[in-house]
């Protein structure tokens, strides 16, 4: 689970080429059928994708040049993706190639000293290379959204690991659980008490995330999954 965010580039720019040849054997019914998500359909998953590529890169932009450069402005993001979630797929393909190469140029555009700036963004100010998880867990995570055929079984193992652990610092506590990751790993204690739940690294962090319903867990002591707190 590297932090180098060359290391991760790397990691950004194979997800994306699967991302794009998922993409790339759409036609127009298939962007405009519906994705996992509710209400939206392919259309606005892939608009969603190549808009967080612009605005990660502001960010990248940002930590170069020291000019604070937000990833949205208010509410563009949600503008932009209903304004382009109807493309034909060919724009949809030719946005998502665009965005994530200009996203990949401004990260190489960047010295070690500038992927330690830190940014004031919303919530908690972090590093520049923060961003290139950030990322990462986009196109990773929508590229499921998108249900064709890429799946949470496709998640590396590393990736699940540190999904899961991400996922669980930001939760509150309130549905108590201690998830027990099976592939490696230690148990992670969620608020006090609670059942255990156990599965793959990358299985736990699906069903947390909504992406899964977590058909494959095993709870202790015997009984149902209990409701997975929301996430993000």
């Amino acid at each position: 689970m590297s932090t180098d965010p060359l290391v991760l580039m790397t990691e950004v720019d194979r997800a994306t080429e699967r991302l794009i040849a998922t993409a790339a054997g759409f036609d127009d019914a298939d962007v405009a059928a519906p994705s996992a998500l509710p209400g939206w359909t392919r259309g606005h998953v892939l608009a969603h994708v190549a808009r967080n590529a612009d605005g990660m890169r502001n960010l990248l932009i940002w930590a170069r040049t020291g000019v604070v450069t937000p990833q949205y402005q208010p509410g563009q993001r949600e503008a932009d993706i209903a304004a382009h979630a109807d493309r034909p797929a060919a724009e949809q393909l030719a946005d998502l190639r665009a965005s994530a190469a200009a996203y990949a140029e401004a990260a190489d555009a960047l010295t070690p000293q500038q992927w330690s700036t830190i940014l004031d963004v919303p919530g908690r100010p972090q590093a520049a290379a923060f961003g290139v998880w950030r990322r990462l867990r986009e196109v990773e995570v929508h590229h499921v959204d998108l249900a064709a055929g890429y799946s949470t079984d496709d998640w590396a193992g590393w990736f699940g690991h540190r999904l899961l652990h991400e996922v669980v610092s930001g939760l509150d506590g309130t549905t108590p659980l201690v998830l027990t990751p099976t592939d490696a790993g230690h148990p992670l204690q969620v608020g006090a008490g609670g059942p255990v739940v156990s599965g793959s690294a990358c299985a736990l962090a699906a069903w947390l995330t909504g992406r899964s319903t977590g058909a494959g867990l095993t709870v202790t002591p015997d009984g149902p999954l209990p409701t997975p707190p929301v996430w993000m």
